[in-house]
């Protein structure tokens, strides 16, 4: 194939620990991910613009802040006008297509605000054989949006299912509306009775696979979002994944005694029996993680069980996806960058799943880049990196200018092992009607959170407590540095602000 441009896959998994890859961690293993380390570099201090599905994936494909593009929480919507990265690879002349979990748009409607992903839409398959896109910028969509056996299931992944011959593939999933004592029995043991081969993580490794062989067919250069479900909970996978580890191997995080003395009260809440985040911190909607953290050790080491064989599961067809590439020979030509779109906690700090708690477990994830002959290969990076960035370092990469309305930053420079393009990372969270709404800066040593309302807020010296144990926030002697800090994340913000066009005369 004669390209002047190279190929851009991006793959993500959906709230992957920054742990959670082999190359780091004795007690899982990821082959394919190692093997994209070994041939490219790893970045270590790699940060979620927002620690939630929607407003960080929006993000990834406008290069803008949620606060910016407009889906600024989960339940709202990356509106179809926003100017995206495939709109703009799409006028170069590239072939665009987004595989797997979506997430743009929020599970119900309102007049004006109409989503294609809910129900009872998303279990009507005739409107998905017909519609392929375009949407959001991708030439070509094949989505689905559950994660398990939840009861969102539909979309393309069950037209996939029926054309695998799964003619009753309703039954491996729960009913809508959701009938949540069924919902219990059905996760009691997080072993999913679906057979591997009809499993949306095989849909979205095959399915991939066919995108890039189309645009090999075609002699076009290909972006492709190849878009991983797991491992976000439910805690459950089809076998041999689910059996794969041993909880009795596992470690998770742990709480350590005092250590939320210091901060906020939503920290301590999450401690309690039945904590009222509703009457304390919110109205109507609910928050993830706005509920009882309390968790039995025994239990959660057979959620993590099953979380590591998800991620090996999704390994699996991200080595198939590569082999692709070998095989149709565009490997050396495409930049191939995997990340998540945020965290998860695994009982570090006494927390599980994702919440409103800005600590590194949820912030920071994992950030592979593989650019054969550009960047370097087998190299380990603290320098930092935010998903904000990827559109126009993406745009960079293949030569096209990157437009003002774009807010990240180009790391192109960075991947090929020059000088770091960030000083700091912000992550916003904002929840509609709730006094949480925050906001976290984090440079090369400190990070610091300043929440809308109150006078609390978290400091920490990530140098001297990585463990993010010792809030300094309230701390006498840390006074002068909070300050320094709020100095230079007010900067910061300043420079997030977007220019959509340059200032072309005095007035």
């Amino acid at each position: 194939m004669s390209q002047h441009r190279p190929n851009i896959l991006l793959i993500t998994s959906d709230q992957q620990h920054c742990s959670a890859l082999g190359v780091t961690n004795g007690r899982i293993r990821t082959p394919a991910l190692d093997r994209l380390c070994a041939g490219g570099t790893r970045f270590t201090r790699a940060y979620c613009p927002n620690p939630t599905c929607t407003p960080t994936r929006a993000t990834m494909i406008t290069g803008m802040y949620p606060s910016q593009h407009g889906a600024w929480s989960l339940g709202t919507k990356l509106f179809e006008d926003v100017p995206t990265l495939g709109d703009y690879l799409q006028e170069a002349g590239y072939m665009t297509s987004l595989v797997g979990k979506a997430h743009f748009q929020p599970l119900a409607s309102v007049p004006g605000i109409e989503s294609l992903e809910m129900q009872p839409l998303m279990r009507d398959l005739d409107f998905w054989r017909a519609f392929h896109g375009p949407w959001y910028g991708f030439q070509h969509v094949e989505v689905a949006r559950n994660h398990a056996c939840e009861s969102h299931a539909g979309q393309h992944y069950a037209i996939w299912m029926e054309e695998k011959g799964l003619a009753n593939w309703l039954d491996y999933f729960d009913e809508w509306p959701p009938d949540v004592e069924a919902q219990k029995r059905r996760r009691a043991n997080r072993h999913w009775d679906l057979p591997e081969e009809y499993h949306y993580t095989r849909w979205t490794g095959e399915r991939t696979i066919a995108s890039i062989e189309q645009a090999v067919a075609e002699d076009r250069p290909f972006f492709i979002y190849s878009s991983y479900h797991d491992p976000h909970p439910p805690y459950m996978v089809s076998e041999p994944w689910a059996s794969m580890y041993d909880p009795a191997d596992m470690i998770p995080g742990e709480l350590t005694a005092g250590e939320h003395d210091s901060n906020p009260l939503h920290f301590r809440m999450t401690q309690e029996e039945s904590p009222d985040f509703k009457g304390v911190y919110f109205e109507d909607q609910g928050i993830h993680g706005g509920l009882s953290h309390l968790h039995d050790r025994e239990e959660l080491k057979k959620d993590m069980a099953v979380y590591y064989g998800m991620v090996s599961f999704m390994d699996r067809e991200i080595g198939r996806t590569l082999d692709a590439l070998d095989r149709l020979g565009v490997a050396d030509n495409t930049l191939v960058l995997f990340s998540t779109d945020h965290g998860h906690f695994l009982g570090q700090h006494g927390l599980i799943a994702k919440c409103i708690h800005h600590y590194e477990d949820l912030l920071r994830i994992p950030f592979i880049v593989r650019w054969p002959g550009q960047v370097p290969a087998g190299e380990v990076s603290d320098a930092i990196q935010n998903l904000v960035d990827l559109a126009p370092s993406f745009l960079s990469a293949t030569g096209l200018d990157i437009p003002g309305a774009m807010t990240g930053v180009d790391q192109t420079g960075t991947w090929r092992g020059g000088p770091a393009a960030r000083r700091w990372s912000i992550t916003e969270n904002r929840h509609t009607k709730t006094k949480l709404h925050l906001r976290t800066y984090v440079n090369q040593r400190y990070k610091i959170t300043v929440y809308r309302q109150g006078e609390n807020g978290e400091l920490f010296n990530l140098e001297n407590d990585p463990g993010e144990i010792k809030n300094l926030w309230h701390e006498p002697a840390a006074q002068e540095l909070k300050g320094r800090l709020l100095h230079e994340f007010l900067q910061a913000t300043l420079e997030c602000e977007p220019t959509r066009m340059p200032r072309i005369t005095g007035a």
